[in-house]
């Protein structure tokens, strides 16, 4: 007896999701909590495990479909053992056939509207996927290929101007058009959104980096090996971002509609990289934190980022936003706010600089500040304040162990 199989309850934030893979299709096993599709929402992807050992019988929402929380996506049978025969009987099938696994009738109806979109045969793809199926990356190689340039033949003995030249000597000219993903996708709203409802302006400031730099260099081997995670920059900042936040309760606020919510903790935000796009997961409680914990949760996050691993309860919330572009190698930008949260620290490339100090030029590894506030509720002098107490903190890093 069938039963349906359901996409997971998503949370009140999220009102649909988008079904991006099937790692299974009808008429193959599985077993309990095995992986049988992945659906992507606006926030994160959500693995769909199997509920118990069984059959997939039927998909009733394919690749690319919207799916609400809690429907039904297909249908499965539970303990039932897979009817399709086995990988050698079905190779000799296709052998006396004389077609392979990967004709039209093996792929997905996403990879097939795939095909059709770029006029491509599926019998010219081989496939990667279980049996032979074609996968999506197997069609985007294949089309990357067929823009290579292609080899010039050998020149004959009489010349050709390029007018007369077929157009493979002159290679091919290509576009490749594929849909923008829910993540990519709110990130954009997010950002135009911000800068519709916000009065947002950037405030700059440099710092010296030299004492942290020295205090890391001294300190970094015996800090790994007690805590068994590497002293990077970022807990300096983070730490340094909770103490002037203290200070400055407004850079720490939010607005709700007429009304201003003034927040007793402090959750920041690290802004990472993953392969669908910028995300921002927060650290809880940063005010009790060390900074060798700030660190492993730096390193969980980004380990989970890169693996797509991050839970939605990752990124929820947040009061204030620190984001590192320097590791990209960006000198200067003007970071956006990240709503409801009314204030962003923007972290850049360190560059040796020639400096003024006491009257001499000296060469110090300079970084440039940005701060990013939203004017409605943040003064420029609470702004020009924060930062100015950021870059006091770092550049005396003995005022962060003393409080001053």
């Amino acid at each position: 007896m069938a039963t349906e199989l359901k996409a997971p309850t998503f949370p009140e934030s999220v009102a649909d999701g988008t079904v991006v893979t099937w790692h299974k299709q009808p008429g193959e096993s599985f077993q309990r909590e095995e992986v049988i599709v992945e659906i992507e929402t606006d926030k994160v992807v959500f693995e769909v495990n199997a509920p118990a050992d069984g059959v997939l019988k039927k998909i009733t929402k394919d690749e690319g479909d919207t799916v609400l929380s809690g429907g039904t996506i297909g249908e499965y049978e539970a303990g039932a053992v897979s009817s399709e025969p086995t990988e050698s009987a079905s190779s000799d099938e296709s052998e006396e056939s004389g077609h392979s696994d990967s004709n039209d009738s093996a792929v997905s109806p996403a990879i097939r509207k795939l095909l059709n979109e770029y006029e491509i045969d599926a019998a010219l793809i081989k496939g990667s996927g279980k049996n032979g199926r074609i996968v999506k990356e197997d069609v985007m190689a294949y089309i990357e290929n067929r823009s290579a340039p292609k080899p010039a033949p050998a020149q004959p003995t009489t010349s050709q101007s390029p007018a007369t030249q077929s157009p493979a000597t002159l290679g091919e000219r290509f576009e490749r058009r594929e849909p923008m993903s829910r993540l990519r996708a709110k990130i954009a709203s997010r950002l135009v959104e911000a800068q519709h409802n916000m009065a947002m302006l950037t405030t700059f400031n440099e710092i010296n980096m030299k004492p942290i730099m020295d205090l890391r260099k001294k300190y970094k081997d015996d800090f790994e090996k007690r805590h068994n995670v590497r002293l990077g920059f970022m807990s300096f900042f983070v730490r340094a971002s909770v103490e002037a936040l203290k200070r400055f309760p407004a850079v720490n606020a939010s607005i709700d509609g007429t009304d201003i919510i003034y927040h007793s903790y402090q959750d920041v935000g690290v802004a990472v990289s993953s392969p669908r796009g910028l995300v921002v997961p927060v650290l809880r409680n940063v005010d009790n934190m060390s900074l060798a914990e700030i660190e492993s949760g730096i390193r969980e996050y980004g380990e989970k980022a890169g693996s797509g691993k991050l839970a939605m309860d990752d990124m929820l919330g947040g009061t204030f936003t620190v984001s590192n572009g320097g590791v990209f190698g960006s000198l200067m930008s003007t970071p956006i706010v990240n709503p409801p949260q009314t204030a962003i620290l923007g972290m850049h490339k360190i560059q040796e600089r020639p400096m003024a100090v006491n009257g001499q030029v000296v060469i110090l590894p300079m970084m440039y500040l940005a701060l990013s506030y939203d004017h409605r509720l943040i003064d420029g002098k609470e702004a020009v304040g924060f930062l100015v107490t950021i870059k006091e903190l770092l550049e005396e890093p003995e005022r962060l162990l003393l409080g001053l």
